[in-house]
């Protein structure tokens, strides 16, 4: 559904920390479903482990988290001229199998509950039909 043009126009992040590279489903403010295609190009496989490549858990969060702005991102509330800062509060996941150098992670996430600039949802990580992920990340907004 969107492509990484479309993905790089939304997110504040940019590379390397830019973890989603096409979004398959989108439903706005209600739910989405995203890929992260993990390469050895990574800059973190470098040093995490050379030996045994393993994606950090916290770049899956972060992955989780991306996919979450997207889906609450609106054009009206975000507008290009106006500065809009994303912050992760509490993070509450289970890793439950690594991810590693050709894996293709799916990333879904749904709200749980959402208040004027903040929120909670809960997101699951996928490769094939292996849940490596599961858990909450609530969040705030802030529009400048």
């Amino acid at each position: 559904m969107l492509n990484i043009e479309e993905i790089q126009k939304i997110l504040p992040q940019k590379f390397p920390f830019l973890m989603l590279d096409r979004v398959l489903e989108l439903e706005p403010g209600k739910k989405i479903t995203a890929l992260k295609n993990v390469s050895i190009n990574e800059g973190f496989f470098a040093g995490h482990f050379p030996d045994m490549p393993v994606m950090p858990g916290a770049l899956i969060i972060e992955a989780m988290a991306q996919a979450a702005i997207i889906m609450f991102y609106s054009p009206e509330k975000n507008p290009a001229d106006k500065k809009t800062a994303y912050y992760l509060g509490a993070v509450k996941v289970r890793f439950l199998h690594p991810v590693s150098v050709g894996d293709q992670l799916k990333i879904t996430v749904e709200p749980i509950k959402v208040i004027s600039g903040a929120g909670l949802v809960k997101a699951k990580a996928e490769v094939g039909d292996k849940e490596v992920a599961s858990g909450e990340l609530s969040f705030s907004v802030q529009h400048g």
